[in-house]
């Protein structure tokens, strides 16, 4: 019981606050095993032969949907009055994935296996970019504008639990089970994880949305002009998009690098392997508390330049070495920051996006990151093969380092219209009082 008191809403919650903040945290273990999951996938891909492309390709595939889809998916569930069972399904969806991976391995000749997963990870796309929309709205609407680094540090330092965990267990499976059934047996029995995220993220309860009237007496055109104005509207939030496409750019370029780096030029075995990223998702659990901590004792900006200085760097120390006991340690500082950057990341956004039109802007805000996250696998994979993996790293330390550079020069981030309209009249009101 005092793992789930860890959980439970803030001092003052309503009984409707407690128990969404509770589904969410229950929701979360779902989601540690699907992401303990997702760690071995692209290494189950590399040990069977798949090219640095196939590699990068599993990573920019999600992104490449969601740069043409993010938007329809947001003003799909702009005109829902209530996008939870729509966030529910399509993650349970999206995690069954992994099952599926399992299951077909089993099926199909080893030399077609590759071809396979990645026709149904494609296929998974569909339903994972109606969660990364949908995730960012519902978690705001749980929290509340006060409540977002409470909510998603307790959130995400649960699923860095079940998930450092479970990457640990799996790693010695897959050392001491032959290959690939190992492999086989894991994405099946992982799974299961969707099961427990849907059962309780649809028991999260959140008010009906004011669906906003559809302008059937406008032209495509003339909808389209209206909706480009809203989004020009908010000057915060383009520049916040805008500085932190910059800095996951060089983030994304790194991702699919990676596991090659562990497998080819480092030798690392499975077991290694789990315990490299053990050390990340571990130390999260640190990382979210601390910096929800500062977060509230010196602001966002504090956090935001800290780390993503600090996570900038890591995969040119990651190229520095090819000793997995210096990689292990490098992971593990780097899961601090990744941390911080996790959660102020959604929070800045979160203040820049008017609430009325949350799905809408969030959209938007998904269709700018996916663009880097299409581009920067198959940038990183295409300079692995010209200058080498550990080359790769280092251009993606300088393009983060870029970013940081923009953040830093860049004043602190404004909220969104309405909630300045709502500081204002609660000063007004306040001053009234007084007075």
């Amino acid at each position: 019981m005092r793992f789930f008191h860890l959980s439970v809403a803030p001092p003052g919650a309503t009984p409707i606050q407690k128990k969404n903040f509770l589904n969410v945290q229950i929701d979360a273990i779902g989601i540690g095993l699907a992401a303990a999951a997702s760690r071995f996938l692209p290494v189950f891909l590399t040990r069977l032969g798949a090219t640095n492309f196939q590699v990068g390709l599993l990573t920019a595939m999600p992104a490449f949907t969601g740069l043409f889809l993010a938007i329809a998916a947001g003003r799909f569930l702009q005109s829902r009055r209530n996008i939870v069972p729509w966030f529910s399904s399509a993650r349970l969806l999206t995690v069954l994935g992994y099952a599926l991976t399992g299951i077909v391995s089993f099926m199909v000749p080893q030399q077609y296996i590759v071809p396979a997963v990645l026709v149904i990870w494609a296929a998974i796309t569909l339903p994972q970019v109606t969660v990364n929309v949908a995730f960012s709205v519902v978690m705001n609407a749980v929290a509340g504008p006060r409540g977002r680094y409470s909510l998603l540090s307790r959130r995400w330092s649960i699923i860095g639990l079940t998930s450092a965990v479970m990457v640990t267990v799996v790693g010695q499976i897959l050392h001491r089970v032959s290959f690939p059934i190992n492999y086989q047996l894991v994405f099946i029995g992982l799974s299961a994880g969707g099961l427990i995220s849907y059962c309780y993220s649809m028991r999260i309860d959140l008010p009906d949305a004011e669906t906003q009237p559809r302008t059937v007496d406008q032209s495509l055109l003339q909808r389209f002009e209206g909706y480009v104005n809203l989004i020009r509207s908010e000057r915060a939030f383009l520049s916040f998009t805008s500085k932190r496409f910059v800095y996951t750019l060089g983030s994304a370029l790194s991702i699919p690098l990676f596991p090659l780096y562990y497998v080819r030029e480092a030798q690392a075995t499975d077991a290694w392997i789990g315990i490299i990223n053990t050390a990340q998702t571990f130390i999260m659990l640190i990382g979210y508390f601390f910096w929800a901590r500062q977060g509230k004792v010196r602001g966002s900006r504090f956090v935001l330049l800290r780390t993503a200085l600090g996570l900038a760097v890591y995969p040119a120390l990651i190229a520095s070495t090819h000793r997995v006991e210096w990689i292990a340690l490098y992971t593990g500082l780097a899961g601090i920051f990744q941390a911080g950057l996790d959660l102020v990341f959604f929070d800045e956004l979160m203040k820049t996006v008017p609430l009325q039109h949350s799905a809408t802007f969030v959209s938007v805000a998904q269709t700018v990151q996916h663009l880097s996250a299409v581009a920067a696998p198959l940038l990183g994979t295409l300079l692995a093969d010209r200058i080498g993996i550990g080359g790769a790293l280092v251009v993606s330390t300088v393009l983060c380092l870029v970013g940081f550079g923009l953040f830093a020069c860049s004043q602190e981030s404004k909220p969104a219209t309405q909630h300045n309209r709502f500081v204002r009249r609660s000063k007004r009101m306040k001053r009234a009082s007084k007075s």
